[in-house]
């Protein structure tokens, strides 16, 4: 699906991630991203003629993915969409955030990845096509621990009135930023294929394991 062999690093401030260059960056500012992803594809597609009947299909999976970016927090946010001969193009997203909170008594969350992780929910699937999710850490080469969940989870759809969701292959691998207390760089990692989730999970490792801090 995606060439590692050719990669494209995005530096931004206080961290640097690797994608491969088939993926798409853009801009998720409200004011200018629906222009600026019509422009992208429209650009893609004069490179590439054999991806304009799925040009509305493009366009509205990465203005979604922007918006829900920007609703995040998100300082990076990476997508592919790409046809494979199919109705439907293979999409996926890559968001950085930097998130942190506070206990009820206004104390920083912990960081310790084993904290993080202790108070991260494991679900099991009950029967075949439920969702499901499990909990890990894992090594960043060059960064340390981090904890995981990974799964196919039911995401709620911001700012629904109907509280409706979408179920999707989701990776979320949290980083602590060093010296600063209660922070968090959140690497996440999502695709509505639910079909190609192995693959969207060994992918989406492969692009966290490339994260590093910066400056």
């Amino acid at each position: 699906m995606a060439r590692y062999t050719e990669a494209l690093t995005v530096e931004r401030g206080g961290f640097r991630i690797k994608v491969p260059e088939s993926w798409w960056e853009f801009d998720v500012r409200p004011e200018s991203r629906d222009d600026s992803i019509r422009r992208m594809v429209d650009e893609r597609i004069r490179r590439y003629p054999e991806l304009q009947p799925s040009r509305s299909a493009y366009v509205t999976f990465l203005q979604k993915a922007a918006s829900d970016a920007w609703k995040s927090g998100a300082l990076y946010c990476g997508c592919m969409a790409e046809s494979f001969g199919g109705d439907t193009p293979i999409t996926g997203s890559v968001t950085v955030s930097l998130v942190g909170g506070r206990t009820a008594s206004g104390d920083p969350l912990p960081t310790d990845p084993g904290a993080i992780a202790a108070q991260l929910a494991v679900k099991e699937a009950r029967k075949p096509g439920d969702s499901w999710r499990k909990v890990t850490t894992v090594d960043i080469p060059g960064v340390g621990p981090a904890a995981r969940t990974q799964g196919v989870e039911d995401i709620p759809v911001p700012d629904d009135a109907l509280n409706r969701t979408v179920r999707a292959v989701l990776m979320q691998t949290y980083i602590p930023v060093p010296g600063q207390e209660g922070k968090v760089a959140l690497v996440a990692g999502s695709s509505q294929v639910l079909d190609l989730a192995d693959s969207f999970f060994d992918i989406f490792d492969a692009i966290t394991s490339t994260f590093r801090f910066v400056g």
